[in-house]
Order: structure tokens, then sequence, then C-alpha cells
């Protein structure tokens, strides 16, 4: 089965990343950052913080997916590959 829930769970951080490191740099100047962060530019931090989680999830999705093939996973696999060599029909 090639259900991997890192692709979905990257592409939510990623998207929302984007919506709210967009939100910081939009109101970067903003008073609301004096009195309630201590000056800090909360949603551009934790923007980044999302989006650079959700790039890490997609590339550990997609490095997972189709990295193994059957006979590098299973002995019998490997018998097979083994029997196709010997007789000439490998894939």
């Amino acid at each position: 089965m090639g259900l991997d829930i890192r692709i979905p769970i990257g592409l939510m951080f990623v998207i929302f990343g984007v919506l709210v490191g967009g939100y910081g740099l939009a109101t970067g100047g903003s008073e609301i950052y004096q009195r309630h962060s201590l000056g800090m530019n909360i949603n551009l931090w934790w923007g980044l913080a999302m989006l650079a989680f959700g790039a890490v999830m997609l590339v550990l999705g997609r490095r997972g997916t189709g990295a193994m093939r059957s006979s590098e996973i299973s002995p019998e696999g490997r018998a097979i590959e083994e029997s196709e060599h010997q007789r000439g029909v490998e894939e």
C-alpha cells in the first residue's frame, strides 16, 4: 500500500506556514507585537518553523515512497530476483 501520512501532513504544514508567515510579514511593524509578544514577530517565526517542518515531512515522505522494492524487503523477494537473474528474465 502506498499511503504515506507524511506527505499530506507536510503539505498542510507548508500551507499553514506560508499563511502564518505571510501574515507575520504583512504585519511586521504593527503594534500588536509590542504589547503581546515582547516585540517579537511571533507569526513570522512560527510561520517559518511550520514551513521548515512541512518541508522536512515532504522530503521524508518522498524519500520513503517507493524507495525499497519488494525484493529488498523480504527473503522471498530476494529469492525470486535471484531465480530471474539466473534465467535471464529480470527487469
